[in-house]
C-alpha cells in the first residue's frame, strides 16, 4: 500500500509545499503532490516530524533533535577556513594580483573619455538635438550624412540613429521616464507584503481546435456556450468563474483553431495554470504543439487533461507517449506533468481534474493586495448598441469598485456598473475575478493593461498623451523614412502588388486574431495591408475608405447597414461576411495567389533534325525534318537550335509532308517545317515545345 504526498499532507495538517521541503530535507526524494510513498516511509515520515511538537517529553529524542543544529555548527566554522587560504593565495599568487591590478586600472581607463550623460525625450528633432549637444546644426548634419542618414534640420531622429550620433560627440543618451511610466511604475508596486491575500488561480483552456475544451468547461460550470459558437468553434475569449467546496477558480476559454495563435497567446500570459487538453482518440495535434510552446513561453505550469475517454478503443499509453516525446512526461511514468483523464459527455474525471488544479494553486502560492486600486488586464472588448462599450476584465491585484475611474489603453472613464460572468450585477470585484464593466470612453484593446487612478484629470492627461502618440506613430507609418540602399533595391524588384483590406468585427479579440492572421500571408511579391480595422457593424465611412483605397471589406459576426450597402453597389466595393475565421483566412489567400504572377513552364513535345534547306518562292525558307523524338505539332512553340544555343523561338509558319498541310508530325517520320526565319542551316535541331501558364502559390 503507498499514501499521496497530499493525502500525508492533510494528515499532518500541513500544506503540500510544506510536507515537500521536508521531505527534500530528509532527502526522501518526491517530484510532486502526486508522487507515492510507501507505508513503511509514511511511516518513518510521520515519527520524524512528530516529535516536532513533543519536545520535552522525551530525553533522547531530544538529543536527536539537538544534533541537528551540530551538524550546522560545521558551517559557521568554513569562513575562517576560507580566511585562512587566502593569505595562502596571496603569497602564491602575487605577481598575478598585480598583473590583474594593471589589467583593472588598463579597464577602467578605457571607458574613461568623459562620456556625458545626456537627458533627453526621444524621438527628438536635428535642431533641438544640436542644441542639446552645443554644436552647430551644420556639423551635426554632416555627421549624419557620414552614417548615410539624409534628413533636414527640421525632422526628426529615432532613437537608434540619435544614440549613434550622440556617441560621436562623446555622449550617452539617457532617456528620462515619462510621468506616465513613473505614475504607473508606482502603481503597479504590491504594496504593503503583510496584505498580501492568497488569491484563486487563474486557469485557461488550450489545445486543438474540436478536442473539447469548451465542452469540458461547460461540463464543470454546467452551461452551453458550444451552441451559441458558429461551426461548435469558439470564436471569443471567455472569462467565468467557477466556485467549488475547496475555493474558486478563474477559467479562460480560449480558442483552438490555429488562427487565433495571438488571442491563445494573450490567454497564457494572463493565467497561472494551463490546461492542455488532448482528444484521448485524437492525441497530440499542430495547435496542441502550438499551445504547449505559448504556456512554456509564458512560465505557466502545464496540466493535462485527456478527454474522450469514454470512447472505445482508445489507447492511452500512445497519448502520454506523444507527451513525453514534447517533454511533458506523466507523473506516473516518472516525470512531473500531471495527467488526469477525463470525459466531457459523462463527467468523468472531473472532480480529479479540479482538485489537480487547486493542489497545483496551493504550491504556487498565488497571493495579491485586494486593499489596493485595482490592476488587470482586459480580456475582451466590444461595441454594444444599447450600452457602448463593454469591456470584460480580469483583476489581477487589488479590487474593482463600481465608481472607480478605470484608464485602459487610448480609454478612460468612470465604471458605472460591473457584471459578473453570469451577468449578475456587482459592486465590486476583487483579485482573479472576471467582470464586465460600463463606462469607458470607447473600445479598449483586447490584452491591453487597466489601471484604476483616483485622478480623473491624471487619466485624462495620460490617455491624452497615449493619443497623440499614437497619432504620431500613425503618421510616421504612413510616410516612412526610405534610405538609398533600400529605395535602389525596390526600384530594381519593379512594382509591389498590395492587397487593401478593410476588417469589421464583432469584438476586439476577434479584430486582433484575424488582422494577425492575415498579415502573416505577405509575401516579398503580394503585401497584404490591413488599412482599417474596427469593432461594429459596417457602414457607409468603411465603404468610403475602401473605395479610395481600392480595398475590400470583410465583417465577421456583423451587419451592414442599408446605406452601407447601396453605397457599396454604387461604388463597385467588394463586401463579404464570415462566421468561421479559417474561411476568411483560405480565401483571402486564394486571392493573393491569383494576383501572383503565373509561372511559365515550358513542356518539351518532340525534337526534329534539319536535314535538307530549301528556297520556296512566296513562303521562304523551308527545313526539310526528319522527328527524332517524340511529335511536332502545328501551333506548338519552336525553338532553333544550333551547337546547344536557341538561335530562334517562335511560332512555326507553317508543317508540311510534300504540299498537304499536316497537324502534327509524329517520331519517324519526314516533313517540311517553316519559320519565317532564314538563318537555317542543315544539322540544326527544332524543339518543339507547349507553353504553361501554372497558378504560384504563396511561400510559407
Amino acid at each position: 500500500m503507498s499514501i499521496r504526498v497530499h493525502q500525508l499532507a492533510k494528515e499532518l495538517g500541513i500544506t503540500s509545499k510544506e510536507l515537500m521541503d521536508k521531505l527534500n530535507n530528509l532527502k526522501i526524494d518526491v517530484k510532486g503532490h502526486m508522487s507515492s510513498l510507501e507505508d513503511d516511509t509514511a511511516f518513518l515520515v510521520k515519527e520524524e516530524l512528530k516529535p516536532k511538537k513533543e519536545k520535552p517529553k522525551a530525553d533522547r529524542k531530544s538529543k536527536t533533535i539537538d544534533q541537528r543544529p551540530k551538524e550546522k555548527a560545521p558551517k559557521k566554522i568554513k569562513e575562517p577556513i576560507v580566511k585562512v587560504k587566502e593569505p595562502k593565495a596571496e603569497e602564491k599568487k602575487a605577481e598575478e594580483k598585480k598583473i590583474e591590478e594593471e589589467e583593472i586600472v588598463e579597464i577602467k581607463e578605457e571607458p574613461k573619455p568623459e562620456q556625458k550623460v545626456l537627458k533627453i525625450n526621444l524621438p527628438i528633432i536635428v535642431k533641438e538635438l544640436a542644441i542639446k549637444l552645443e554644436v552647430k546644426p551644420a556639423d551635426l548634419l554632416k555627421k549624419l550624412l557620414d552614417k548615410k542618414v539624409l534628413v533636414t534640420i527640421n525632422q526628426t531622429l529615432d532613437e537608434e540613429v540619435a544614440r549613434l550620433i550622440c556617441e560621436e560627440f562623446g555622449y550617452l543618451i539617457e532617456k528620462p521616464p515619462s510621468f506616465e511610466e513613473y505614475f504607473l511604475a508606482e502603481l503597479d508596486k504590491a504594496g504593503d507584503p503583510k496584505k498580501l491575500k492568497l488569491r484563486a488561480p487563474i486557469v485557461t483552456f488550450m489545445g486543438h481546435v474540436d478536442h473539447g475544451k469548451t465542452s469540458l468547461l461547460d461540463t464543470i460550470r454546467k452551461t452551453k456556450v458550444v451552441d451559441k459558437e458558429a461551426g461548435g468553434i469558439t470564436q471569443h475569449i471567455g472569462a467565468y468563474e467557477v466556485m467549488l467546496p475547496k475555493g474558486s477558480v478563474t477559467f479562460l476559454d480560449t480558442p483552438g483553431h490555429a488562427a487565433f495563435t495571438a488571442m491563445r497567446a494573450r490567454g497564457a500570459n494572463a493565467t497561472d495554470i494551463v490546461v492542455l487538453v488532448v482528444a484521448a482518440d485524437d492525441g497530440i495535434m499542430p495547435q496542441t504543439i502550438e499551445a504547449i510552446d505559448h504556456a512554456r513561453a509564458a512560465g505557466v505550469t502545464i496540466v493535462v487533461a485527456i478527454n474522450k475517454i469514454d470512447k472505445q478503443n482508445i489507447n492511452l499509453d500512445k497519448v502520454k507517449k506523444q507527451l513525453a516525446d514534447h517533454n511533458l512526461n506523466p507523473e506516473e511514468w516518472g516525470g512531473k506533468t500531471i495527467t488526469v483523464g477525463v470525459s466531457a459527455k459523462t463527467g468523468q474525471g472531473i472532480d480529479s481534474l479540479l482538485e489537480m488544479l487547486l493542489l497545483e494553486a496551493e504550491l504556487l502560492e498565488l497571493k495579491a493586495n485586494p486593499d489596493k486600486p485595482a490592476i488587470g488586464i482586459v480580456i475582451e472588448a466590444e461595441l454594444s448598441k444599447g450600452k457602448g462599450p463593454i469591456a470584460t476584465v480580469l483583476v489581477s491585484n487589488g479590487t474593482l469598485k463600481i465608481g472607480d475611474i478605470v484608464m485602459a489603453g487610448l480609454n478612460y472613464g468612470r465604471i458605472k456598473a460591473m457584471l459578473d460572468d453570469k451577468g449578475r450585477r456587482v459592486i465590486e470585484a476583487g483579485p482573479a475575478k472576471p467582470v464586465e464593466i460600463l463606462g469607458l470612453s470607447g473600445v479598449p484593446q483586447a490584452g491591453e493593461k487597466f489601471y484604476v487612478i483616483a485622478d480623473e484629470k491624471k487619466a485624462r492627461d495620460i490617455v491624452a498623451t497615449r493619443q497623440m502618440e499614437a497619432e504620431r506613430k500613425k503618421l510616421a507609418g504612413k510616410t516612412s523614412k526610405v534610405t538609398l540602399e533600400e529605395l535602389y533595391n525596390k526600384i530594381k524588384v519593379g512594382e509591389v502588388k498590395e492587397l487593401k483590406i478593410v476588417i469589421k468585427a464583432d469584438v476586439q479579440g476577434s479584430l486582433e486574431a484575424i488582422k494577425d492572421s492575415l498579415e502573416k500571408l505577405s509575401t516579398e511579391e503580394v503585401k497584404l495591408s490591413v488599412i482599417h480595422g474596427q469593432v461594429g457593424d459596417i457602414n457607409e465611412s468603411d465603404v468610403m475608405l475602401a473605395s479610395a483605397s481600392n480595398a475590400i471589406i470583410i465583417g465577421f459576426h456583423i451587419n451592414t447597414t442599408n446605406e452601407a450597402k447601396a453605397l457599396a453597389k454604387q461604388e463597385e466595393v467588394e463586401i463579404r461576411i464570415y462566421s468561421i475565421i479559417y474561411e476568411i483566412v483560405n480565401e483571402i489567400q486564394a486571392a493573393m495567389e491569383g494576383m501572383l504572377e503565373p509561372i511559365i513552364e515550358e513542356v518539351f513535345l518532340g525534337r526534329a533534325e534539319i536535314r535538307q534547306v530549301f528556297n520556296v518562292s512566296k513562303i521562304g525558307v523551308v527545313a526539310g525534318c526528319f522527328i527524332l523524338k517524340g511529335r511536332i505539332p502545328r501551333d506548338a512553340v519552336c525553338k532553333l537550335i544550333r551547337e546547344k544555343e536557341v538561335v530562334f523561338k517562335g511560332k512555326m509558319s507553317s508543317l508540311k509532308h510534300f504540299k498537304d498541310d499536316l497537324k502534327e508530325a509524329k517520331e519517324g517520320f519526314e516533313c517540311g517545317i517553316s519559320l519565317g526565319f532564314k538563318d537555317i542551316q542543315k544539322g540544326d535541331l527544332i524543339e518543339a515545345v507547349e507553353v504553361r501558364k501554372v497558378a504560384r502559390r504563396l511561400n510559407k
